[in-house]
């Protein structure tokens, strides 16, 4: 289903101020980099929206789960090169200056040791000087189950109404997107299930210190759920 609903991707998420949230990130890698390239690499790409933005300030590569996803990132980006592969298990074979993973999609890898795999094959892909940016997902205290949520858009030959409500379970997050989507063709019912891992700040923290990186942590971040940015030291 998270196939079938990529196309209506970037509508759902109209409301994200790509191109601020791509300056923001701009700001803090070029604050933190002692690396002397500009090639960066934006994992769980998702539509390639907010490498269209920092493809203007690097030489950008994409990477995500879902070729769906990745085929639409082509489209809006057709000179990027992007890869299809598992946050947790990829490896393609050269570094970068800066490394990605952003709209909190950190949370897709669900437990503890597929976050520790995650973030090694992100810091591995860091140069000497180079730097991380992760946006977190939230944490326990931060996650509201039982709450209720929804969005519509209303546009003249499309409207979709989605609504969900949020649980949890142990250490996991979960939700099913309702989607109701109306076009000129007829209107259909979606349900997309989503479970996303409840991790902790010091937990990603020590993770990323345990890789070597120095870390330092923004409360706000770009969306209100914080930033890990993690700078690889020069070796002496």
């Amino acid at each position: 289903m998270y196939a079938e609903m990529a196309r209506y991707y970037d509508k759902i998420y109209s409301f994200k101020d790509y191109a601020q949230e791509a300056q923001r990130v701009t700001t803090i890698i070029e604050a933190r980099l002692q690396s002397a390239g500009r090639r960066l690499l934006d994992v769980a790409c998702g539509t390639g929206h907010h490498l269209e933005h920092l493809g203007q300030h690097f030489e950008v590569e994409g990477l995500d789960i879902s070729a769906e996803m990745v085929e639409l990132a082509r489209q809006r980006n057709p000179d990027v090169t992007f890869h299809v592969a598992d946050m947790t298990d990829f490896d393609l074979g050269r570094s970068f200056d800066a490394v990605t993973c952003l709209f909190s999609s950190i949370g897709y890898v669900r437990t503890l040791e597929r976050l520790k795999q995650a973030l090694a094959c992100m810091a591995k892909h860091v140069l000497p000087g180079g730097v991380l940016v992760i946006e977190p997902w939230f944490g326990r205290e931060d996650w509201h189950p039982r709450t209720v949520h929804g969005s519509f858009i209303d546009e003249p030959e499309l409207k979709i109404a989605r609504v969900n409500t949020s649980f949890a379970e142990g250490r996991i997050s979960y939700f099913d997107l309702h989607y109701l989507i109306g076009t000129p063709e007829g209107t259909n019912h979606y349900v997309e299930h989503h479970e996303l891992g409840l991790f902790e700040r010091d937990e990603m923290q020590e993770i990323l210190e345990w890789l070597g990186l120095e870390v330092s942590y923004d409360e706000e971040g770009l969306t209100g759920r914080g930033l890990f940015v993690g700078v690889r030291p020069v070796k002496g």
